[in-house]
């Protein structure tokens, strides 16, 4: 597995009772991420090398995985401390429902991200336009172990399409779905990211190749209808890729980072006090960064149980839980 390693700096702290809430002399931490050509990966790299500068005795490793379910199944087995996860994947395992059949996973919220959008993607040539296009057609609902295959799921059957009899699907990352596409091996993927996504961007400014975003928006209520109230309309607004030239209506969902119920609730409160404090570090990497705001840390925005340590930082700062 490929790892992202950033070297930890002892002594370095952003206050004294910070350092001394984690001190734990040479404390390895996993953060279970996403694949290459997303925005989980850069943005778990950024973090652990922000974890690793200022957390004394702390060294922190960004982890290429499948995407949400792989890292929720990590943190359940203790082989990740923290991980970046789609609401609706995260609720899954705390319930222990669908790909978590086998037991349940004791989850707390460290903070709300950004909204994951999703992206379904195909190019001029395909005879592709709108959702119902999609039957009979060759198509990757995402990888393995990622809630991009989960939300592609329920969008496929809220637009009156079955994921198995029409289409030939493939299960691919990003990555994987961009170099397909181009090689004319499949006709469209869907992938659920923050903007830009680097797979898409690179699809979209690829000479001879015109990207097209398929609309979907309408299907957000029947999603929450038989999902709950996990999914919202938003908009992939035009020039946000290479030649996107109009706006793309889709659904999304609050990404979430979490870890296990028995972290302590210092080392909580120390990771979400230095996601704030140091944010323009992060932004530098990826800018939905810029989303990581006090405003949209409450309740309603993730579905998992805030932890102790979070709500305690959270709380200084005004909010109220």
């Amino acid at each position: 597995m490929k790892v992202l390693k950033a070297t930890a700096m002892v002594g370095v702290a952003l206050c004294v009772c910070l350092g001394a809430a984690v001190a734990q002399s040479g404390k390895s931490i996993a953060i279970g991420t996403g694949g290459t050509g997303g925005v989980y990966y850069p943005l778990g790299g950024a973090l652990a090398n922000v974890l690793s500068k200022y957390l004394p005795g702390i060294q922190a490793t960004a982890e290429v995985t499948g995407g949400s379910v792989d890292n929720l199944k990590l943190i359940g087995s203790g082989q990740s401390e923290i991980a970046f996860s789609m609401a609706d994947a995260a609720l899954d395992a705390f319930n222990g429902q669908d790909k978590f059949s086998s037991g349940k996973v004791p989850l707390r919220t460290l903070m709300v991200l950004y909204p994951n959008r999703m992206h379904a993607v195909t190019i001029e040539g395909t005879g592709i336009d709108k959702m119902a296009d999609l039957k009979g057609k060759r198509v990757s609902t995402g990888a393995p172990g990622s809630a991009t295959e989960v939300m592609a799921f329920r969008l496929i059957e809220a637009v009156g399409l079955d994921k198995d009899k029409d289409m030939r699907r493939e299960r691919l990352s990003v990555a994987e779905s961009v170099n397909a596409i181009k090689d004319r091996k499949i006709d469209a993927f869907f992938f659920v990211g923050g903007i830009p996504t680097a797979g898409v961007t690179d699809l979209a400014a690829t000479p001879g190749v015109k990207m097209k975003l398929i609309d979907h928006a309408d299907a957000v209520a029947k999603m929450n209808t038989k999902y709950g109230n996990l999914y919202s309309t938003d908009t992939i607004k035009a020039g946000s890729y290479p030649g996107q030239d109009k706006d793309n209506q889709i659904a999304d969902v609050w990404n979430i980072l979490v870890t296990d119920e028995k972290t302590s609730d210092d080392f909580a409160y120390a990771v979400v006090k230095l996601i704030f404090d140091k944010k323009p570090e992060l932004v530098a990497v990826h800018r939905e960064a810029e989303s990581f705001v006090l405003e949209t840390q409450k309740k309603e925005n993730s579905p998992i149980p805030f932890h102790p340590g979070a709500i305690k930082y959270f709380k200084e700062k005004g909010l109220s839980f």
